[in-house]
This record gives structure tokens, sequence and C-alpha cells, in this order.
């Protein structure tokens, strides 16, 4: 590890004569960075975007295309996938296209002022109706409101809504299907992220019947978003009796497409680097400044590359503006060459939060842990360069599931990190997510992160790889160590002889899953050196990956240790041995392979919702889907729950039933345990 360290220090002098050093490139970027275009972009995308119609969609797509144009990328593309409501990329199906004209909802009560009467009107506030809200006659209805609590919604089928409006106090999208069921004409949205936005309204923006999106199967109902000032209004009126209400919504449901662009700065190889913006979202922090940092990202590389202040990378530096999944699925399945010769990728989301608010501090996701890799320790390298520099804080999470970084997972092998600041003010898919919240600090600060990540991925050679290797070596010490410490505790103040196996078993069986991957994350900068090199770096690399071995061994020994000193302490005078998992899904699971027919998550957003047997939607649960990356259509069922528990914790989940599930449904293959 010493060696490393040295190497570490020494390693930009070494490199002065070539390439620029990370802290070179991260000063070059963060002096060309342009703050007043960046801050011109978001505002921009924001104004087209906050009315969240793909009429609008296809207005953002054309500024971003000609942006791309104008600022000097190469092969810009404006292209056009299909939002037909049955097309699948994935197992995702893309929405139907969607527009409104106007939409209006308004209190029947002379007794109410009426100022406070107006509910909802889409011109004057776009989110106060939900994405995807079916239409009315154009004279509008009237209708009965019916309040349902959380807790009516187990029994939402036993609430006449038949011809009325529910008035929700969950996030209706979570529960259409059961409004559809029970003959609601829509619903009238008052649950908020944040109460404390008096006036503020939460962005409806899923309402398929079995999914995030609207699709040809789902059903078109009324869908509005009132303020928590509006809720307590209405509530009052439903205490003093029945609520009526006029809704009227000019709206339409159509075969359209749900644009995206993409462009590059050329390298002189045929590999790639990636960043993700999202655009099709109302919000200023999430995600119009998303679009902006990763514009102006390469926007700034271009200009230095041109103006020879850095050099033209080895790989192409790639720009994707896209509606988040739907937009990078076609992506990644309508360009399988590009993405094989992608090595790595940035999703830019809700990144420019104030300065001056509590919870803004910079979260920088990793890899799932079946795809460790060198660019989680890369991010945070960049990351404690740059970021104490403007005495902004940051810290590392874990990956999460729900956005584009599910294209690290193994069917699609593009390394992902993601960038994040929150808002802190949550404003999170709220009318309140304006310009007038964002940082332009925090732009710069992504919009220069960003660029530097890219640009050191692109421009790395063997030297770069070899550095890229030790800073994943010093991080996997690190990691091992924190898989052992988190058990000393619990052995220090375990009570019997299997407490002490139980625990035993489980941090040794820890620690060697934290040197296999840390191991793999030195490995993976083999991908940056050329063929005819790896068998040499390969080599290099063999005394790193005996160092993690070594430490995973000494790590182990204290575990040991700990237990017998425990054992002692307890009078317990024979050996404490290991104790492994007794768990009964193992002997079923261990007969079973699982194998994967398409990349990405399972949304089953085209099997009826209740035809899920109780299972979640695999497009945002965590566990379903850590376990659906690591089966790899070898490792037996036992292996990948273990895998999963590993990377995630203990959970009770019906893995054997879920899969099984699955496989009745077409949408993986589950076969016998290979001999």
């Amino acid at each position: 590890m010493f060696r490393w360290f040295v190497f570490l220090l020494l390693w930009p002098a070494l490199a002065a004569d070539t390439e620029p050093s990370l802290q070179t490139v991260i000063e070059q970027v963060g002096r060309a960075y342009r703050s007043t275009e960046a801050m011109r972009v978001m505002g921009d995308v924001y104004a087209s975007d906050r009315y969240f119609t793909f009429p609008r969609f296809h207005e953002t797509a054309e500024y971003l295309k000609n942006w791309m144009l104008k600022a000097g990328l190469s092969n810009v593309e404006l292209v056009e996938t299909p939002a037909d409501g049955v097309s699948q990329f994935g197992y995702w199906t893309m929405p139907l296209a969607w527009d409104v004209r106007s939409a209006r909802l308004e209190i029947l009560d002379d007794s109410v002022p009426a100022a406070a009467r107006v509910l909802a009107d889409y011109e004057k506030v776009p989110s106060s109706l939900g994405m995807w809200s079916g239409p009315t006659a154009p004279e509008g209805i009237t209708a009965e409101v019916v309040e349902v609590k959380k807790s009516d919604v187990r029994n939402l089928a036993q609430i006449d809504l038949r011809g009325k409006l529910a008035l929700t106090e969950d996030n209706p999208a979570n529960i259409k299907w059961l409004l559809v069921k029970a003959g609601a004409l829509g619903a009238i949205n008052t649950f908020t992220e944040n109460p404390g936005l008096a006036d503020g309204r939460q962005w409806i923006n899923a309402w398929g019947d079995d999914g995030w999106a609207f699709t040809k199967r789902s059903t078109p109902l009324l869908s509005f978003s009132i303020t928590p000032r509006q809720t307590a209004l209405m509530r009052s009126l439903l205490a003093r009796g029945p609520v009526r209400v006029k809704a009227t919504v000019d709206s339409r449901y159509y075969p359209g497409s749900y644009p995206y662009v993409t462009g590059v700065i050329s390298g002189t190889g045929p590999e790639e680097v990636l960043t993700l913006g999202h655009t099709s979202e109302q919000g200023a922090e999430d995600n119009a400044t998303g679009v902006a940092a990763t514009l102006e990202a390469l926007t700034t590389l271009h200009r230095l590359i041109a103006e020879g202040t850095l050099p033209k990378p080895k790989r192409s530096i790639r720009v994707l503006s896209m509606g988040e999944m739907y937009g990078s699925m076609h992506y990644l399945q309508h360009n399988p060459e590009r993405i094989r010769r992608t090595v790595a990728a940035m999703c830019v989301d809700t990144p420019a939060a104030s300065y001056d608010l509590a919870g803004t501090e910079y979260t920088f996701y990793m890899n799932p842990h079946v795809a460790k890799d060198f660019t989680d320790g890369l991010i945070l390298k960049v990351a404690s360069e740059y970021l104490p520099k403007v005495n902004r804080p940051w810290h590392e999470k874990e990956f999460t599931t729900g956005s584009d970084t599910y294209m690290a997972e193994p069917m699609v092998g593009v390394p992902t990190v993601w960038g994040y600041s929150g808002s802190g003010v949550e404003t999170h898919h709220n009318s309140e997510d304006t310009p007038g919240r964002v940082d332009e600090r925090s732009l710069r600060d992504i919009s220069v992160i960003d660029a530097s990540f890219l640009y050191f991925i692109a421009n790395a050679g063997e030297p770069e790889a070899l550095w890229l290797a030790g800073l994943s070596e010093s991080r996997g010490y690190d990691q091992i160590l924190k898989s052992a410490s988190q058990f000393l505790d619990r052995i220090a103040y375990a009570a019997d002889t299997e407490a002490l196996g139980t625990l035993r078993g489980q941090a040794e069986a820890k620690i060697a899953y934290s040197v296999d991957r840390e191991s793999q994350a030195v490995s993976s900068v083999l991908r940056l050196v050329p063929e005819s090199r790896t068998a040499a770096v390969r080599t290099a690399l063999d005394p790193m990956l005996e160092g993690l071995r070594r430490f995973g061994d000494l790590q182990s020994g204290g575990i040991r240790s700990a237990v017998d000193a425990r054992a002692r302490a307890l009078g317990i005078k024979t050996a404490v041995k290991s104790t492994e998992d007794r768990d009964p899904q193992l002997a079923a699971a261990s007969k079973l392979v699982v194998k994967r027919k398409r990349f990405g998550t399972l949304p089953l957003d085209d099997l009826a919702h209740d035809r899920w047997e109780g299972y979640p939607s695999g497009a945002w649960a965590a566990v379903p889907t850590i376990a659906l990356y690591w089966c790899d259509g070898r490792r037996n069922l036992a292996d990948v729950i273990r895998l999963t528990r590993l990377e995630l914790g203990p959970t009770e989940f019906d893995f054997v039933g879920y899969f099984r599930f699955l496989a009745r449904h077409g949408y993986i293959e589950m076969i016998g345990a290979a001999p």
C-alpha cells in the first residue's frame, strides 16, 4: 500500500511531460467554464420543459440540437424514439405522446371566495395538472369529491368512487390501478414531499395503470395536483358536507415521438466516454441543471481542445440529453456497437442546489457492486481535488436504483457514477423547483467535475491506467477495513456460541466478498490499455491484487481473534467455528439458474397490476434489481441471494418465488443449475 501511496504522489510529475494531470485538467476547465452560458441553457430548458408535453419536449430537443451545433460538437443527432405506448426497449414500455392546451379545476361553492375556488389552472401553473391526464368534454364535467386517506387504500374497492374524483392523501400515481378498479373519474392529489411549501404542487409525472408512463393499456383518468393551502380548504369544506367541482381539460393522447439529442467531441480512437442529463422534466434543479451542466462541460472541453490548451483526447466524449430511462433505453438498444466502445459514463441529476442551505452537500453515487470499477475511485478523487477549493462538502453513497446508472449492469457494461446535490429546501417534483433556486456556483462545480472526469478517462493511456489502479487499490483497503470493522462491536457483545459462530461466518464472507469486489475495481483499468499491452499491465497489477488479498486475510485473522477473545470472556471452552446461513430458500435456489433475456430493469409495466402476485416493480425496488444484476446465466440462485445480501444487507425477500414469477410471465428463463 505504501508503494502505491508514493506512486500516487509522484505520478503527476512522472506524467507531466506526456499528458495533462488530473489537477491540470481541473484547473484548465475551471478557468474556461462560462457560467452565464450554463445558466442561460438551464433557464431556456426549464422554460419549455416545465409544461411537460411532447410538443414542448420537441422544442427543447431542437434547442439543444442547435446549441450543440453552435458549440462545435460533432455528429449531432436528434433522435425521435417511438412514443406509441407499445414499443419496448429493454422491458420498459414507451409512453404514448400527450399534449394539453388548457386545464382548469374549480370548486362549485359560492360561499368560497372567488379567488380561492380555482384549484388548478394549467396555463398559470403547469404542474397543477398531472402528466398524461385524460380529457373532459369541451364543456367540462362536474363531480363530487371523495377523500381517500392512506388508510383507505387497502379497502378502496369498498369506497363508492364511480363518477367521482378522489382527493388522495397518497401519490395517486401509486394507486392509479386501484382508482381504475373503483371506477373513479380521476384524482386530485394532495400529497407533497414538502408540506412546508404551502403554495407548491407536487408534479404527478406518472399515470400508467401498471407502471410509470401512460401506455396504450392505460386508462385516461383525470389527474390534478393542489397545494397544501388548498388541501386545508378542501378538507374543511368536506367536513361540512359534500363538495362538488368542475373540471375542464383539453388534452389528447396520440402516437408520436419522444426525442433525445446527442453530440460528441471527437477523439483520436474508436472508444467513447459518456455523460447524461435528463430533459422532459418540469423542474429547474431537477433537471434543467443536469442538462445545462453536461452541455457546458462539453462546450468548455471543446473550446480548450480547439485552442490547444488540452490535447485532443484518445477517446471521444459524448453528451446525451434525453428523457430519463426511456431515452437511454432506446439509445442503448439502437447503438450496441457504440455502447460496446463506451468505457465509462457520468449521470448528472439534480446537481445545483444552494451553497447556503443544509443538506446540499454533493453526493456521488457509486456503481453497483457487480460492476465495481475504477470510476468509483476516480470521481471521488476529482471531488477531493476540486471541492475543498470552493469550500463545498461532499460524500459518497452506494449505488441506488431508479436512474440511468443502470447502465453499469453487466448486460450493458458501462460503469456509471452519478453526481447529485439535492435542493436543500425539498422541491423534488414540485412547482417550486424554479430557476431562482438554482445556485450558479453549484452549476459551475458539477460542470467542472463532470468535464474533468470525462476528459481524464477520455485521454487515459497506460500510465493513467496504472495510476487509476493504484487509486482503486487504496480505496480497496479502506473498503475491506470497513467490511471487517462493522462486525467488531457486534462480536464484543455476542451472548453465546451460536451468535459468535454466525458473526464469524458473516464477517469472513463479507471480507472475502469485499476483497473480490475491490480486486475487480483494480483490474477494471485493463479496458483502458490496448490489447497488445493487456498482458503486461495485468502482470503489473498482480502485486496490488496480492496486497488486497493479504489485507483481507489480515482482517479475517482479526475477526477470529476477536471471536476467540469474546468466547474466553464468556467461558466457552470449545473453538467457535464459522456458521453458514441456514436460510431454507438456499437449498431450492442452489438448483436454479436465472438466464436473463434483455438488459435493464423489470418494471412490469406490460403486466396488469393485479397479476403481480404482491411482488414489487423492478423499476425502483433495490433488492430484486440488484439480484437481477447478479444473474449471469451461470451462477445458481443461491449464489445470487448470497451476493445480493452481501451487497445490501439482510433481507427476507422471496427470491425463489420472485424469479419463478418472472419466469412464468416470460421475463427470464429459469434453468437447472449447472452440474
